[in-house]
């Protein structure tokens, strides 16, 4: 990640901000921050500058286009050329199947998937400058989940959600290779944040993976710096489940 300029959507807290730290200290010398909850902002922004990085950070509403693609423009016009774009926000309801009301399918859908693809287009859009640069133009890293290919009854919306996400990664990385844009996906099993906790479904996820436990942010952010790092010179279009063996794709 030396020197390199990192974009994370939902980096305020929980995975994002684990990932954005591990990117710092791999090198990473500018991270770009946005998320809604501009507190969360300001704490994440003061944390990754003792440790060295320049922060640019924005608040956006990134289910609407023009607050998606500004906050990027936003970010991008503070810190210069953006290397890697990792998509980590989402919501996360649980609630029955037949309940699941039309304004909720909207919602999980407006930010999980018509959100992150917002971003992904104002990334590209940005990268595609740099398409005779001597590297890798890009990177695009898309948080989805092992719930895109496992059911799950209590949280149907999201699940459906995530596998489209999957589904936009390799249309995506396909649409893109030619700008040499590598775009891939990370699908984490469920891991130990304080929404987890608090929701208290990671007891039980803990006896149904192999190894035992859920994992911490910071080992699904290491997955992420990968495919996200200089390292990533061929992978494109691929996601790569992450589960601890609760679930073989």
């Amino acid at each position: 990640m030396n020197g390199q300029t990192v974009v994370i959507v939902g980096g305020a807290s929980g995975l994002g901000l684990a990932t954005a730290k591990i990117m710092v200290e791999r090198g990473a010398s500018r991270i770009g921050l946005i998320d809604k909850n501009e507190k969360l902002l300001a704490d994440a922004s003061t944390a990754l500058q003792s440790i060295g990085a320049e922060v640019a950070v924005a608040s956006a509403d990134i289910s609407v286009k023009e607050s998606a693609h500004g906050a990027f423009a936003q970010v991008a016009n503070q810190l210069g050329r953006v290397h890697s774009l990792i998509n980590s926000a989402a919501i996360y309801p649980r609630k029955a199947i037949l309940e699941i009301t039309d304004a909720e399918w909207d919602l999980e859908n407006a930010v999980n998937v018509k959100g992150t693809y917002h971003m992904m287009v104002a990334a590209v859009l940005h990268m595609r400058n740099f398409v005779n640069a001597p590297d890798v133009t890009g990177r695009i890293v898309n948080i989805t989940s092992v719930d895109a290919f496992k059911a799950h009854p209590q949280n149907a919306h999201y699940a459906a959600t995530k596998a489209a996400v999957v589904s936009l990664t390799k249309s995506f990385a396909q649409e893109c290779a030619t700008d040499q844009i590598l775009v891939n996906s990370v699908a984490p099993a469920g891991f130990a944040t304080d929404r987890a906790k608090e929701l208290g479904f990671l007891p039980e996820l803990a006896k149904a993976s192999a190894l035992g436990r859920a994992a911490e942010p910071a080992e699904m952010a290491e997955w992420i710096v990968m495919m996200a790092s200089s390292r990533n010179t061929y992978a494109t279009g691929e996601n790569v489940v992450i589960s601890g063996g609760y679930i073989y794709v």
